[in-house]
């Protein structure tokens, strides 16, 4: 499985168990995108409304193409439906970020 780096930015709620916090990361094209997850989908610590924000965390996703742009930069367009169903607060499921931005688990390739 890989992931995206994201930065938690805040503890939104307790409910559900075992919390909610909103997470943001900026995609290849200068685009915030932001999520409300669960605690446990984005990072392995614990997390509380006590804890010191922001923090890293990390976003699942399957890495669906990967290129280079005419400056040479390597771009990668990732979808966070698999394995979590992760979408933005927009509803955006699929995103082309920098490959400095996620983080790759190579035994999942």
């Amino acid at each position: 499985m890989h992931s995206i780096k994201t930065e938690i930015s805040r503890y939104v709620d307790d409910e559900p168990q075992p919390g909610v916090v909103e997470c943001v990361f900026v995609d290849a094209f200068g685009k915030s995108h932001f999520f409300i997850e669960k605690t446990a989908i984005v990072c392995a610590e614990t997390l509380l409304a006590t804890t010191a924000y922001p923090t890293a965390g990390e976003l699942a996703c399957e890495v669906e193409a990967e290129w280079k742009d005419q400056n040479g930069n390597l771009l990668v367009r990732v979808c966070t439906e698999r394995p979590w169903s992760i979408e933005s607060v927009t509803g955006e499921t699929r995103f082309v970020v920098h490959s400095s931005q996620v983080m790759r688990n190579e035994a999942a390739a």
